[in-house]
C-alpha cells in the first residue's frame, strides 16, 4: 500500500471530521463512556497503537485487513481520549474507540475516510456503525487508498477469487439467489451450487438482530448485497455474519443516490 501523502491525509481527515459533525448526537455517542486519556507512542500495525504507558490499544470496528501503518503512525505523539471498556483481551490489549485531542471524529473514522482501513461491520453501537460506514463510503466513492484497487470488492459469482482470501477478511458483492434454513444456520446463497458457490451463514441465534435492523434473511432473496467478514470454506467459500453491519443492501444505496456506487 503506498504511503498516504500528507496533503491527502489532512484532506481525508477533514472529511471524516465533517462526517462526524454532520452525524450530530449519534457520532458524539460513538464509543460509550470515556475511560481516560493517554499519549500515543507508536503504531504497532495498521490498527493497533502503543501508548506511552506501554498499553496496547486495538482500534475497535476496524477489520483485520492490510492497511496503511503510516496513516496510523501520524498519531504518534498525540494525546488521545479512550472510549469503551477497559477490560483487556487475552493478549492484554484493550479494544477501544480512540479520538485524537482536538478532533471531532474518531481515529477509526479518519483512517476509513483516507482508505487506510476497512470497517469490520462488527461495531455494536449505532452511532459508531453509522460513522464508520459513512467514512468508508466516502473513501470508496473517491477511490482513495485501499479503494484504488478494482479488486477490493470480490465478485460473488467468482468463488475461486473469494477462496484466494481463505482465512482472511474480504468484502464480497453479488445478488442473493435463495435463502434457506438448515438446522441452526440460515444460509444466504449467491449461487445454485450449494457445494461450490459463495454463501453467507447466519447462526439462528443472531437472525433476530438482522430482522430488527431491516435485514430479515428471508427478504434478501433477489437483492444485491455486499457482505464482509473472514472467508471460510465448507464446500464453497463462506462468510459468517453475526452483526447486521456485515451486510449492506447495495441496491438500496443505488436507489438513494440515483447512480451506481463505485464497486
Amino acid at each position: 500500500m503506498p504511503r498516504t501523502g500528507r496533503g491527502v491525509t489532512r484532506a481525508a481527515a477533514a472529511f471524516a471530521i465533517g462526517i462526524a459533525a454532520a452525524s450530530g448526537p449519534a457520532a458524539a455517542a460513538c464509543g460509550g463512556a470515556e475511560i481516560g486519556t493517554a499519549e500515543v507512542a507508536a503504531a504497532i500495525d495498521a490498527r493497533t497503537l502503543r501508548l506511552i504507558d506501554g498499553r496496547e490499544v486495538r482500534l475497535a470496528g476496524l477489520a483485520p485487513a492490510p492497511g496503511d501503518i503510516a496513516a496510523l503512525a501520524q498519531f504518534a505523539g498525540r494525546r488521545v481520549t479512550l472510549h469503551g471498556s477497559d477490560m483487556p483481551d487475552r493478549y492484554g490489549r484493550q479494544t477501544l474507540i480512540v479520538v485524537a485531542e482536538g478532533a471531532a471524529a474518531s481515529i477509526q473514522a479518519t483512517l476509513l475516510a483516507e482508505g487506510a482501513a476497512l470497517a469490520s461491520g462488527l461495531a455494536a453501537e449505532p452511532g459508531c456503525a453509522a460513522e464508520f460506514a459513512a467514512a468508508e463510503a466516502a473513501a470508496r466513492t473517491a477511490g482513495r487508498g485501499i479503494w484504488s484497487d478494482p479488486a477490493a470488492i470480490k465478485n460473488a459469482e467468482r468463488p475461486q477469487d473469494i477462496l484466494a482470501k481463505l482465512g482472511q477478511f474480504a468484502i464480497v458483492e453479488g445478488e442473493v439467489r435463495s435463502v434457506r434454513v438448515a438446522g441452526a444456520t440460515v444460509y444466504v446463497d449467491f449461487g445454485r451450487r450449494w457445494t461450490r458457490d459463495f454463501a453467507v451463514t447466519i447462526p439462528q441465534r443472531f437472525a433476530a438482530g438482522f430482522t430488527a435492523a431491516g435485514l430479515a434473511p428471508a427478504s434478501l432473496t433477489g437483492r444485491r448485497v455486499r457482505v464482509r467478514g473472514i472467508v471460510g470454506r465448507r464446500g464453497g467459500p463462506r462468510i459468517e455474519a453475526v452483526r447486521p453491519g456485515q451486510i449492506e443492501l447495495v441496491d438500496a444505496l443505488r436507489g438513494a443516490t440515483g447512480q451506481r456506487e463505485r464497486p
